[in-house]
């Protein structure tokens, strides 16, 4: 990790603005009060169904795609080579996994059980395919790649009889995807279910689909044409996105736990929109007076990612004592005293966990200010 003591003019400032909304919501989510007790936007779906919360992850996918057009194209024009860029490309998604371990770990780090997927680790896994494929493929091959991921997902999962099950399903725990996760990664799985994970290894394949889709929109962003048209057309391709993946969800059921087909083109549909949104207010209308709060989260995303995901732990961990002589873990202490006391139970467990995102964009804003910008 290296810190950038420097901040170049020519960002793409509502690409931040973006990706800091989408890693402010991924805290919120991630840390309520109580787990008990969640307003129903605020949780995954089950299973099938997407949610505002089921919208966080693939948004910045989408996002990590979106930037790699702007950031390895301007490597390319300056002259780096090939076997340069694949080794930065490399340490760039080793650094990630390794980060995506430390979290998944700590603080014990028991190798017999650590789960080897999660957020991060598909993050690495994802830039690190969409980053070759861009390398050597045109925006042809890169759409084509983009689509045959995507049906030879839905193919495999729908056709090919699971063993031990002997037919195709997309049921929890007997589909293909779990299948290969418990015989590759059994005991290293999600510790809510142990079975199957939902960032498994057969589900990053159509992950990818959805980097690649960020990349094409990059590609797009970065055309010689009138902003209008660029915005009118985002939009235009956003909502066919969405029907396709409402089509497809006849199918192939949207749902994030699988990443299924249909859910990668929807959410990919809405990701187009909300930039679009973004970029014509932001970048062409110059109407910025709302983002810095997001500018400062998205400069120090992954950071502030890792960070919270830690303290967040950390909090359960740490016993301390209540007024009735229990020992009780710190967040719970703290969501207790000073939220659950005068608020009902589901609006404390929100309010804790908008505390806790006001909490790390101060943090956020004394790195922004001092203009450290920590980058794998």
């Amino acid at each position: 990790m290296v810190i950038m003591e420097t901040q170049k003019s020519t960002r793409l400032l509502s690409l931040d603005v973006f990706r800091g909304i989408t890693i402010a919501l991924m805290i919120l989510v991630n840390n309520p009060g109580t787990w008990g007790s969640i307003y129903s936007p605020l949780k995954h779906a089950e299973w099938n169904g997407c949610t505002p919360t089921d919208l966080v992850f693939p948004f910045f996918l989408f996002i990590v795609g979106v930037a790699i057009t702007y950031s390895l194209l301007k490597r390319k024009e300056r002259g780096d080579s090939q076997v340069k860029l694949v080794l930065q490309i490399f340490r760039r998604a080793a650094m990630l996994f390794l980060l995506g371990l430390i979290l998944q770990g700590f603080p014990y780090y028991d190798l017999s059980t650590i789960r080897i997927p999660g957020v991060l680790q598909r993050i690495a896994v994802v830039y690190f395919f969409a980053s070759l494929i861009f390398l050597r493929g045109s925006i042809k091959t890169i759409s084509i790649v983009a689509v045959a991921l995507l049906i030879f997902y839905w193919l495999a999962m729908t056709l090919i009889p699971v063993p031990g099950v002997g037919y195709a399903n997309l049921e929890p725990t007997t589909n293909l995807a779990a299948w290969i996760d418990r015989n590759l990664l059994y005991g290293h799985l999600w510790s809510a279910t142990k079975v199957w994970d939902p960032e498994g290894i057969f589900s990053t394949i159509p992950a990818i689909s959805t980097a690649l889709f960020g990349i094409l929109t990059g590609y797009w962003l970065r055309k010689k044409m009138d902003d209008t048209t660029k915005v009118v057309w985002m939009f235009i391709f956003g909502s066919v996105g969405m029907l396709l993946g409402y089509i497809w969800d006849f199918w192939f059921p949207i749902g994030k736990n699988l990443w299924t087909s249909s859910y990668v083109v929807y959410t990919a549909g809405l990701a187009l929109h909300f930039l679009a949104f973004c970029y014509w207010f932001i970048d062409v209308k110059g109407i910025k007076w709302w983002t810095k709060p997001f500018v400062v989260y998205g400069l120090n995303a992954i950071t502030v990612f890792f960070a919270s995901g830690i303290i967040g732990r950390l909090l359960t961990l740490i016993k301390i004592t209540n007024a009735a002589g229990e020992e009780v873990a710190l967040k719970t202490y703290i969501f207790e005293n000073f939220f659950h006391s005068w608020l009902s139970t589901i609006n404390a467990s929100l309010a804790y966990a908008l505390v806790y995102v006001i909490i790390w964009l101060g943090l956020m804003w004394i790195l922004y200010a001092k203009k450290i910008f920590l980058k794998v």
